[in-house]
């Protein structure tokens, strides 16, 4: 059955107006507005195998908007971000955070697949890394209310959290990974990634700089796309050349000086990052509502209330929350709220496991393991920012003695 063009076009409408709804409740209850979009696709699939339009494959859609939501995300934190000397320290506790967890996130993951399932230390290592990244899509939007310093730390984190992921997953594909040759290969991609990342965002600045008329967002993500679509075919860590312009686009003034201000005229640059903010938020907004709503379509709900979906999903968000408290605790000596329940998975952990080679897939697991622990996470999130009390004294003495 085709439905008439009229009608997919306010059916479209309406998702993107419920979106918005979604986002204000989202606000005044600290309710994730992905579970929202999520329960909503589910109930659009319900809703579709009633009337006989059940039966579309949205799965190669939801990997499309996946990749182009993960650009867009990671480019609306890096253009938040400020970039002063006083901020290393916050930069440096961020970055070894999302390592430090990252790590040991995916140990403790693979050994609990290797145990509960009986598989293969390598095939339970590749499902464990996509698990371990903390959603930058889910936990920046949520980020807005919070004092700057947490904001701040919470967008690094899950920046770096996003990059060091889709580097050792990217890593873990390769043949013979524990080899020599697959090392030093995969250090020459990171290194090309850098320096490519660093000519590439100082190309755009400049080309933003000159090009006369309105219609340049849409052009310089297309080239942005377009470099991290080719990068992630030939396997390079490309996601840095998205943070790494975005940040360089916004502390610009750091790094043009003296002569340079005559090649690259930053005064022309301020309302370009203005106008960039806007439309990379809204078109952030859109991706994220599109791509959670069609993962929620894609759902089983009876393959999510299996007793060993609901054991093993459980254990493996015990033992994230278990790391998490950790490191914050003994390790950073931060205050716990709500940086502790601030670890949702989604975006990224869904777009990775889409991308699993069918060879190197676990037999023993179950789709209904990866919603049970999106959903669980986003959870833990909603009561971390309830509990959360925006007054000086909860996090003044713990964001500026050990987060700076």
């Amino acid at each position: 059955m085709q439905l008439n063009s009229y009608v997919i076009v306010i059916l479209l409408s309406s998702i993107v107006i419920l979106s918005y709804f979604f986002t204000v409740i989202s606000k005044k209850t600290n309710i994730p507005s992905v579970l929202l979009l999520i329960a909503t696709g589910i109930g659009i699939k319900y809703i579709a195998n009633q009337y006989g339009y059940g039966d579309y494959d949205v799965q190669r859609l939801v990997k499309v908007l996946g990749a182009v939501g993960l650009i867009m995300i990671v480019l609306e934190a890096a253009l938040d971000l400020d970039i002063h000397r006083e901020k290393l320290s916050l930069i440096r506790n961020s970055f070894f955070s999302a390592l430090f967890i990252f790590i040991i996130s995916a140990a403790g993951i693979t050994v609990l697949l290797v145990y509960m399932m009986g598989e293969s230390i390598e095939k339970s290592f590749i499902y464990a890394v996509p698990l371990s990244i903390i959603s930058s899509a889910i936990v920046i939007p949520s980020t807005s209310h919070l004092p700057e310093l947490k904001k701040e730390f919470i967008i690094y984190e899950a920046s770096f959290s996003d990059i060091i992921g889709i580097l050792v997953f990217n890593y873990m594909l390769m043949h013979n990974v524990m080899s020599f040759q697959s090392t030093m290969i995969f250090a020459g991609r990171i290194g090309l990634a850098i320096v490519i990342s660093a000519v590439a965002s100082l190309l755009l600045i400049y080309m933003l700089s000159k090009i006369a008329g309105v219609l340049k967002f849409f052009l310089v993500f297309a080239i942005l796309s377009m470099v991290y679509a080719s990068g992630e075919l030939i396997h390079l860590p490309s996601l840095l050349i998205i943070l790494v312009f975005g940040s360089l686009l916004n502390n610009i003034s750091l790094l043009v000086k003296g002569g340079l201000q005559k090649i690259i005229p930053i005064g022309n640059l301020h309302n370009i990052v203005v106008l960039m903010k806007t439309v990379t938020a809204e078109t952030s907004f859109l991706i994220r509502t599109f791509f959670f709503i069609l993962f929620g379509y894609t759902i089983n709900l009876k393959v999510v209330t299996e007793v060993d979906v609901i054991t093993i999903g459980t254990l493996i968000v015990a033992l994230l929350f278990l790391v998490r408290f950790i490191y914050l605790r003994l390790i950073l000596k931060a205050n716990l709220f709500p940086e502790l329940f601030l670890m949702p998975r989604g975006l990224v952990t869904i777009l990775l496991f889409y991308s699993i080679p069918v060879e190197k897939q676990l037999t023993n697991f179950k789709v209904g393991i990866l919603f049970y622990i999106v959903v669980l996470t986003s959870l833990l999130m909603m009561v971390g920012l309830l509990f959360f009390k925006k007054e000086k004294s909860e996090y003044l003495q713990s964001t500026e003695d050990t987060l700076i």
